[in-house]
């Protein structure tokens, strides 16, 4: 009940545990800098594996942002008419159907409806809105980028506070078991991080280079949508699917505003979809999910849906490293029962 009431407070501080995570290679690197016996102080130390982590976000918008509002406004200008229009003949057969097989509305039109939804998808105003409320937030952005800067440079300078903060909370007796337990928990998450970064990466690399030279769409849209794939693929499973709906619905939209061949313009952005989703999910997504945490992947894949039915999209994003953090622990404190010595044998 606690921990739900500060639940932010909490978040700030795991994020800082992560973030310091992530910077300890920093740390390291930043420690062999030294002329004779001098060395950078641990405070220096720390205030620049900070401002490090901190230029590579700042770097990373810098970059995609206006490609981002570069592709919007794109959107923005797409002619609903004329993507409509040029469907009309399919369209009506599919009324057809519809009204004889699926609707007891006579009147009922795919095209009225497609088109209402695509000038959602294009609505200059609903845009405008989305960013406008994304603007009302900025003061508790400001806030927790404050509240996590400050925590991480504390965990950053004092190497182990973190992991003293958790062993105070149990009894003296439990302390070799909560350094064991920590110790696999860091090993765990460092590859599990690793390996997310390293997905997000290839298969931005791989739709980018797909879509621009199989695909035929220019170097900015291809990004974008590699960009768009490779940050929702955080979302194990569900969000590579997303991804792929909205990277096919963006690109339909476009294919529709110009003289591009639909068909074989639609089957070459599939086969590279399919093709990097078949390698993300056979080569990249299980070696990640299972062989990092060494967990299953069946195992892996049970825990994603009930975090999802329990938390949405977040609980989801989650759901791995809580599962990973638990199973450490239950192995330290209940590894008599059997069940537990099955899915811990492998740390």
């Amino acid at each position: 009940m606690v921990v739900w009431y500060f639940q932010h407070i909490v978040a700030y501080v795991l994020i800082a545990a992560v973030l310091s995570l992530v910077g300890k290679p920093l740390m390291v690197l930043f420690s062999r800098i030294r002329y004779k016996k001098w060395r950078l102080p641990t405070t220096v130390r720390a205030a620049l594996t900070l401002l490090s982590i901190w230029l590579v976000f700042v770097l990373f918008f810098y970059i995609f942002t206006p490609l981002i509002i570069g592709q919007l406004n794109e959107l923005s200008r797409v002619d609903v008419d004329g993507i409509i229009g040029r469907l009309d003949k399919p369209m009506h057969d599919v009324d057809l159907l519809v009204r004889k097989y699926a609707s007891s509305d006579p009147e009922f039109s795919v095209k009225t409806a497609l088109s209402h939804e695509l000038e959602k998808i294009v609505n200059v105003t609903q845009i405008s809105l989305f960013f406008g409320s994304l603007a009302a937030t900025v003061k508790d952005f400001a806030i927790a980028i404050f509240a996590i800067s400050f925590i991480t440079f504390f965990f950053l300078k004092e190497n182990n506070l973190f992991y003293q903060a958790i062993i105070i909370l149990f009894p003296q007796r439990y302390e070799a078991n909560i350094k064991r337990a920590l110790s696999s928990i860091h090993r765990l998450l460092v590859r599990y991080f690793i390996g997310i970064f390293s997905d997000i990466l290839c298969v931005m690399i791989l739709l980018t280079l797909g879509l621009t030279f199989i695909a035929g769409f220019s170097w900015s849209q291809a990004l974008f949508i590699g960009l768009l794939a490779g940050v929702l693929n955080m979302i194990p499973y569900v969000g590579q699917l997303i991804s792929y709906a909205l990277g096919t619905a963006i690109c339909l939209v476009t294919a529709f505003s110009t003289d591009v061949a639909l068909f074989p313009f639609l089957l070459k952005m599939l086969a590279v979809f399919f093709t990097v989703q078949a390698i993300d999910a056979s080569v990249l997504q299980p070696f990640i999910y299972s062989n990092s945490v060494k967990a299953h992947p069946l195992e892996i894949f049970l825990i994603i849906l009930i975090a999802g039915s329990l938390g949405g999209i977040l609980g989801m994003l989650v759901a791995i490293p809580t599962y990973t953090v638990l199973r450490v622990f239950a192995k330290e404190f209940f590894n008599n029962f059997r069940v537990v010595r099955k899915l811990t044998e492998k740390i």
